[in-house]
């Protein structure tokens, strides 16, 4: 049987106005537990922060890719 780690978590609520979209990416990563490498899709919210002046990215989830 084999787990999977996959987090959604719900999407807040912006004021309008705010710059706030994801961005999806696809990435070998290293697995420590089954010493292998694995294709992972990692979903990021990236939003502007006026008062700072600077972009800010989250990741919001992240899940392994099937073959």
């Amino acid at each position: 049987m084999s787990a999977s780690n996959s987090v959604v978590l719900p999407a807040p609520t912006f004021l309008a106005g705010v710059d706030v979209h994801w961005e999806t990416q696809r990435r070998m990563e290293w697995n420590v537990r089954e010493h292998t490498s694995e294709e992972r899709e990692l979903v990021y919210e990236i939003s502007w922060i006026p008062d700072l002046g600077l972009w800010r990215s989250f990741l919001r989830s992240q899940r392994k890719v099937k073959s």
